[in-house]
């Protein structure tokens, strides 16, 4: 269904190294090092954020950026995924992301939904190109890591947005992804949920070498309901939601706890969604087949 050819698996840029989870606020969870004893868990937090920030959708306010800047000011997580963004938006983020983690090299990854009527990319209403964004603080800069990303293969021919996905291999301890899944067609935000953790993320694993995985955004689907979102959970992953659309899920090597889920104050139509991954380097995951 697919009205331009898939950029399946394409490094986009090269990031920088390994995911550190020392120097955590008083309030959270100690850690190990990521890169400590092999036997140890490592303790991050995980923030998603759907900003309505486009300028184009009945949800934008011009207030979700300095609401998203007030919340990873206060709560500090390790990882940031952010759906319906305009590409400086990614920048903004990342200023405010080096300041809550302060001695750290900043990693930032952007890709922009395709635009099926011109061939190009999606735009907010100030020109600058819309999509999905990934935040992570790191410790190794000198480190060589790999963006991958994409537009999913099914889309809705009803929307001219071709709906995409992203995912950041850090230094093979970790790998982060999000996605904003169709919302005007729940089926196809299903086959869409399907291919990416049944294909896309297997072949990730296959051609990079396996490594826990992480998974948060907006699916546009529910727990409940017809289609179910837990229909695209495999087997022995956690998954946590915000009661809604917006999803977190995990390997079988990663425990997720302690949701929370963050005020905006009417700046977006969707709570931040503020999750625990714990990464238990000792317990096997489940490999592609």
């Amino acid at each position: 269904m697919a009205a331009r050819p898939y950029r399946f698996l394409r490094r986009t840029l090269a990031v920088g190294c390994l995911l550190a989870a020392a120097a955590l606020p008083a309030n959270r969870p100690t850690t190990s090092p990521f890169a400590g004893d092999a036997a140890q868990s490592t303790v991050l937090r995980m923030l998603q954020l759907n900003l309505c920030n486009s300028g184009r959708a009945g949800c934008y306010t011009g207030r979700a950026m300095a609401r998203a800047a007030e919340v990873i000011t206060i709560e500090a997580p390790d990882l940031v995924t952010l759906n319906e963004i305009c590409e400086p938006d990614v920048s903004a983020v990342h200023d405010v992301f080096q300041t809550v983690h302060p001695g750290r090299t900043v990693v930032a990854a952007f890709q922009a939904a395709g635009d099926r009527p011109s061939g190009d990319d999606t735009r907010c209403r100030s020109g600058q190109r819309f999509g999905i964004g990934l935040l992570a603080h790191v410790r190794t800069p000198a480190s060589s890591n790999t963006v991958y990303a994409g537009t999913h293969p099914t889309q809705d021919l009803a929307d001219p947005e071709e709906r995409a996905w992203l995912c950041v291999d850090v230094d093979g301890a970790l790998l982060a992804c999000t996605t904003h899944l169709s919302a005007t067609g729940y089926r196809v935000a299903l086959t869409q949920c399907d291919h990416l953790v049944d294909t896309i993320l297997p072949t990730i694993s296959r051609n990079a070498g396996y490594e826990p995985t992480v998974l948060a955004g907006d699916l546009n689907l529910r727990a409940g309901h017809d289609p179910d979102v837990r229909s695209c959970t495999p087997p022995g992953h956690q998954r946590i939601d915000d009661g809604r659309l917006q999803h977190v899920t995990a390997t079988t090597d990663i425990t997720l706890c302690c949701r929370s889920l963050v005020p905006m104050h009417g700046a977006t139509d969707h709570p931040g969604l503020l999750v625990t991954l714990t990464i238990d380097s000792g317990r096997p995951g489940r490999r592609p087949a």
